[in-house]
Parts: structure tokens; sequence; C-alpha cells
């Protein structure tokens, strides 16, 4: 995945078309584009291949289930041309290990600490436990909280090389040019370009923040 502007759309507008039209506005803004359940139940499977055609997909189904589960969700989502897929690291190794072989060049990210406040709760206490297995087991990242800066921090320190996305800039407070100084490679805002009466527009005004810390 590239990473020319560090900004990445959580696309989870449910409207087919009006998804498509607000990927190509931003499509010079974004290195990638995040999509979720949301949009992938009103518009199919199909969406990630029309999507691909416009940039980087990232299917961000959190998978969290046994091994052979995880495999055909990854293959299935790699085989519509994703370039990413995000998993909960906390189903274990064995489903880690499972998502990065059945990724194949696609990219697997691990969450390890979740942006809103329940994440604080469950996923933070155990984040350093399993960056650790993330990294044992080949992800090619991490999901670390933009509402958090201090935890992006902690996870960089673990995660050395390996990408950190961080969600949770805009709408649920988080700052995109602090979690990009605290370590983050890429931030990820859904609602604050999506919803936008222009999102390119909205898009461009993140864009420019962050640039300066790339």
């Amino acid at each position: 995945m590239r990473r020319d502007t560090g900004l990445i759309i959580a696309l989870d507008e449910t409207d087919a078309a009006k998804a498509v039209k607000i990927a190509e506005s931003i499509s010079d803004s974004v290195d990638a584009i995040k999509v979720n359940w949301p949009l992938i139940l009103s518009a199919g499977p199909e969406i990630i291949t029309e999507l691909s055609e416009i940039s980087d997909v990232i299917c961000d189904f959190k998978i969290a289930d046994i091994p052979n589960t995880v495999r055909l969700i990854v293959e299935g989502a790699v085989s519509r041309k994703a370039s990413g897929v995000i998993v909960h690291a906390f189903a274990g190794e064995d489903s880690l290990k499972e998502a990065v072989s059945a990724a194949g060049k696609a990219d697997v990210f691990a969450v390890t600490e979740m942006s809103h406040p329940g994440g604080a709760r469950f996923t933070a206490p155990h984040a350093e436990e399993m960056a650790g297995m993330g990294a044992r087991c080949g992800v090619a990242g991490f999901i670390a909280p933009a509402t958090r800066p201090e935890r992006i921090k902690m996870i960089r320190s673990i995660a050395g090389k390996l990408k950190i996305l961080s969600p949770g800039v805009g709408a649920q407070g988080g700052s995109a040019s602090s979690a990009i100084s605290a370590g983050a490679d890429y931030v990820i805002v859904g609602r604050t370009i999506y919803g936008a009466e222009d999102p390119a527009s909205a898009a461009s005004l993140i864009r420019d923040e962050i640039r300066p810390f790339l």
C-alpha cells in the first residue's frame, strides 16, 4: 500500500453509487479505501472489486473466528482484489497465522486496541501482548487508536517498522496530526469525509494537516 498522503477513508456510506462517487472524488487525497460491513451488506461484495479500480481497498471485517473460517473470509476478500484485511488479534495466534497465510501478498492488519471508549476497557489491557503476537505471526501492521495517541506510541515501540493505522479521527474526537506525530503511518477518517457536503475538500484539509508530519 502506498504512503503518499497518510490518509485512509473509512467509507461506511451505504449507497453504492454514492460511495463510488465519493471514492472517485477523493482519490488524489487518500492512500486507500477501508470498507466495512455497512457498505458490503448494502452493495454486495462486488463493491470491493469496483473500488479497487480506484484505490487500494482494505476490508475491515475485524475477523475473529477459528482458523478455517478466518481463511475462508480472507481468501474471499483477496479474491475480490482487496489489498488488505483487518482481523482481531484476540482470536489467537493460530487464527492470525491462518489469516497471514491466506492473504498471500495482501496485507493483514491486526487490531490491538479499538478507538471507542469500550476499547480502553477490554482490548487495551492486552494490546501489548497482542502486538507482540501479531509481529510473530507476520502481520503487516496494527490498528491503534487515534483517540489515545499515547497508545499509538506504545504500539510503535513493539511494532518496529510494521505499519500502524489509526482510526478515530474526526467524529470520535481524535486528531490526525497527533496520531501521525505519535507514530501512526496512516489515519483512518470516516464520517468527517464521507458525510461532508464536499468530501473532496474535507479530505484535502486532513491531507494537508498531516503532510508536515509524514
